[in-house]
C-alpha cells in the first residue's frame, strides 16, 4: 500500500488533504507535518482524529519519511524554495511551480522564484484537460480549475479578447491564517471585489488557454464554494458539443442539461464541479457558468486526483462524489 506524507497539514488545504487521503482505501498516512503543532497528536488539529494517526512532526522530517507521494501544502514561497524527494510522487496545492516563467513570480507572487531551472520539470495537471505528466505536479488554483473547466475546451472556438471571467469564492480560499477581509464584520453581509488586475491565478489561466483574459475575483459571505460566470464571444461551432465531448468520460465534471444552473450548494463539500452553457440573446455571447467548492476540486480534490492518476491508483479513489447532503 502506497503511504503519504503531508507537510502544511495544518491549514484548510492540508486538513482537507488529510480528510481525502483517510478515506482513500489504498493510501497510508505515514507522516503530517506542522512546524506549528510538531509533538502534538493529530487531534490538536481535531478532535475527530483518533489515536491511529502519527503524531505532528516539523515539516524537514515529514520530508524525509520516504513516503510513495508527498501533498505539500505550504505557502507559495515556502513551497518554492524546498527540494523535492527523489523517486517521490510531489503534489505541491501552492502556487510555487504553476507559473513556466519564473520571471512572472515577482510580479504576481511578490518573490524572485529561488529555484528558476525546476520551473520545467513541473506538470501543470488539471486531469480532465491535462492529465499529470511525471512525478512533479503542481496542482491548479481554485479561480483557474474553475475558469478552466469552462473555457480550455472552448479556447479555438471563442475570440480571446471578449473573454471576461467574473469568480466569486468564500473566505476559505484565503487560508486559515486570520487577515482583516477574513473578520466576521467585514465578509458577513457583504460582497467585494478584491485584487482586481493582479490576482495571482491570472497567469496561470493566461498560460493554460493561450490568451490572457479579463479576471476580476469576488469574496462572497459563505464558508467554501466557487461560482465562475465566464463571457465570450464565440467564433461558430457547437459550444455545447465541445464541452460534453471533453468531460464525457470525466465522473468529476457534470455538463447539467439546458435549463438547469448550477448551485454552490450542490457542489459544497464535494470533489465535483458543475458547468451550465447559454447564450445571452441581446449580444450573441457565450456565458460558461462552473461551480466547485474552493478546498475541494479547487485544491484538496484536485491533488488527491492527480496523485491517483500518478500513482496509476483509481483517479476517483478518495474522493467526495457520491451523496445528495442538504
Amino acid at each position: 500500500m502506497p503511504i503519504a506524507a503531508i507537510i502544511g497539514a495544518s491549514g484548510y488545504s492540508g486538513q482537507e488533504t488529510l480528510d481525502r487521503v483517510l478515506r482513500h482505501p489504498e493510501l497510508e498516512v505515514v507522516a503530517l507535518g506542522s512546524d506549528s503543532l510538531a509533538g502534538e497528536p493529530a487531534s490538536a488539529l481535531d478532535l475527530r482524529l483518533n489515536g491511529s494517526l502519527p503524531p505532528f512532526v516539523p515539516n524537514e522530517e515529514a520530508l524525509e519519511t520516504g513516503a510513495d507521494v508527498l501533498f505539500v501544502c505550504l505557502g507559495h514561497e515556502r513551497a518554492a524554495a524546498f527540494e523535492p524527494p527523489p523517486e517521490t510522487v510531489v503534489v505541491d496545492l501552492s502556487g510555487a511551480h504553476r507559473l513556466q516563467d519564473p520571471a512572472l513570480y515577482p510580479a504576481w507572487y511578490g518573490f524572485e522564484h529561488p529555484r528558476p531551472g525546476t520551473l520545467a520539470g513541473w506538470s501543470y495537471a488539471v486531469p480532465e484537460l491535462s492529465p499529470p505528466a511525471g512525478r512533479l505536479i503542481a496542482n491548479p488554483g481554485c479561480y483557474a480549475t474553475a475558469a478552466l473547466l469552462a473555457l480550455l475546451p472552448l479556447a479555438g472556438a471563442v475570440d480571446p479578447a471578449s473573454v471576461v471571467v467574473d469568480a466569486k469564492s468564500g473566505v476559505s480560499g484565503a487560508g486559515r491564517e486570520l487577515k482583516p477581509s477574513s473578520h466576521a464584520g467585514f465578509v458577513l453581509e457583504n460582497l467585494s471585489p478584491y485584487r482586481v488586475g493582479s490576482h495571482q491565478h491570472a497567469p496561470e489561466i493566461a498560460q493554460a488557454l493561450g490568451f490572457p483574459v479579463c479576471f476580476v475575483p469576488h469574496l462572497l459571505p459563505v464558508r467554501r464554494g466557487l461560482l465562475a460566470t465566464c463571457y465570450a464571444q464565440p467564433l461558430g461551432g457547437d459550444l455545447r458539443g465541445l464541452l460534453e465531448e471533453a468531460y464525457a468520460d470525466s465522473d468529476v465534471v457534470r455538463v447539467l442539461p439546458e435549463g438547469v444552473a448550477p448551485e454552490l450548494a450542490r457542489v459544497q463539500h464535494t470533489d465535483g464541479a458543475e458547468i451550465a452553457l447559454y447564450e445571452d440573446a441581446a449580444t450573441g455571447r457565450a456565458v460558461v457558468v462552473c461551480a466547485l467548492d474552493n478546498l475541494g476540486k479547487g485544491a484538496a480534490g484536485q491533488a488527491l486526483q492527480n496523485a491517483n492518476l500518478a500513482l496509476g491508483l483509481d483517479e476517483t479513489a478518495g474522493l467526495r462524489l457520491a451523496g445528495v447532503l442538504v
